[in-house]
């Protein structure tokens, strides 16, 4: 079992030294901002829209 959990053990320990030195920060994100739904599911219209403009991928604005 040592050899499944060892690299979640090394990431624990390279994020935690990260974030106690002040190289990073842990925030909690709303579901409705989780931009990675944008490869990982399909999506209605309006929320593949509203990732595309979160991302800057291209400015919807303009085309309306």
């Amino acid at each position: 079992m040592h050899s499944r959990t060892k690299h979640i053990k090394i990431r624990h320990h390279f994020l935690r030294e990260h974030i106690s030195n002040g190289n990073c920060e842990i925030t909690v994100i709303g579901i409705e901002k989780q931009l990675a739904d944008l490869f990982a599911e399909s999506l209605a219209r309006d929320r593949l829209n509203y990732l595309i403009i979160e991302l800057v991928i291209i400015n919807l604005s303009q085309f309306s």
